[in-house]
């Protein structure tokens, strides 16, 4: 028997209380990776707050990201039913409605943003996604999780070029797929562009699929209330024309700003511990780079951002907002 199955057995408030008093735990420790990763991305996109400000910021983003962990193992544990049921409101149902009567289909951009494992239940009401599947590490982990993706109606298919034709297939014949395109691709697979201001690596997939299908561009995230009770769907409707520019930079710029703004609204739900900006022009990984060059290069980027103090003002007021909440 698969060790996981054991939290299909446990309640979720009983889990989000466990992962409170890990959260608790890893606030305690400050010379954990995590933390690390945390106070590097705040630093170098929210030079406007304080430490203080800083400080109660990252224990917002580690609560939220250890709620989102157990909550998304309680969700590939149940039945697909389960999660359907936490789902409370859903906000602007129509974008979605729409996007998915597309007859050039629909890509729903879904960053890393709440707990959007507990979303794809949901979302797979809706007819048959053709979804991109990497392997986890360790045989169980990975079976478990496996279980979970194949008890819903998408198709899985592997994260290479089968892959993307696969998809490509699906929004030709009027289907729908779900990508998160806020990972670190391979170099080959993405171009340099701003995201929070910070010149990244950053994926073409979502860019290039929408530039040769036309198909609609439905954002969505999956939000924890302030209540602890379920969880509410937002969906964003992504008509840019420069989302479906030719050009990979044109439209993964845009595609980055249309995310950033989905993520000002709950900026602490996201996912500040993956480390999003390992490929930076100039500085190389920032997460492995000397302290010193890494302050020098931060000094350097945000005095020369007096251009961007509209966008410095756009994500401090928008991570104080959250806070506050």
């Amino acid at each position: 028997m698969n060790p996981y199955h054991i939290f299909k057995y446990v309640p979720l408030s009983v889990l989000q209380i466990l992962a409170r008093f890990v959260a608790w735990v890893i606030i305690k420790v400050p010379t954990l990776s995590i933390m690390r990763t945390i106070q590097i991305n705040m630093a170098l996109i929210t030079p406007g707050l304080s430490t203080a400000q800083k400080q109660a910021l990252t224990k917002d983003i580690i609560y939220h990201q250890c709620l989102t962990s157990i909550e998304s193992i309680k969700s590939w544990a149940m039945p697909p039913e389960w999660s359907i049921a936490q789902i409370c409101d859903v906000h602007n149902k129509d974008i979605l409605l729409e996007g998915l009567a597309s007859p050039n289909g629909m890509l729903a951009i879904v960053p890393h943003l709440g707990t959007w494992e507990m979303m794809n239940a949901w979302l797979n009401q809706f007819g048959a996604p053709t979804i991109m599947y990497k392997p986890v590490d360790g045989k169980f982990a990975n079976e478990f999780i496996l279980q979970g993706r194949t008890r819903l109606n998408a198709t899985l298919v592997p994260t290479d070029g089968s892959g993307v034709k696969a998809i490509f297939k699906t929004l030709k014949q009027g289907g729908f797929s779900i990508v998160l395109p806020d990972h670190v691709p391979d170099p080959s697979g993405g171009v340099v562009v701003p995201f929070f201001g910070i010149e990244t690596l950053t994926s073409t997939l979502a860019s290039k699929l929408a530039s040769k299908t036309k198909c609609a561009l439905v954002g969505l995230s999956c939000i924890r209330r302030t209540d602890g009770r379920g969880f509410d769907i937002y969906c964003y409707k992504l008509d840019d024309p420069a989302l479906y520019d030719r050009n990979a930079k044109t439209a993964a710029q845009a595609l980055n700003q249309a995310m950033q703004q989905m993520i000002e609204e709950k900026y602490s739900h996201y996912m500040w511990g993956y480390r999003r900006f390992k490929h930076i022009p100039d500085l190389g990984n920032p997460y492995r780079t000397d302290k010193a060059v890494l302050e020098a290069f931060i000094d350097a980027h945000h005095s020369i951002g007096s251009n961007r103090s509209d966008s410095d003002d756009n994500v401090n007021d928008s991570a104080k907002r959250d806070h506050d909440t």
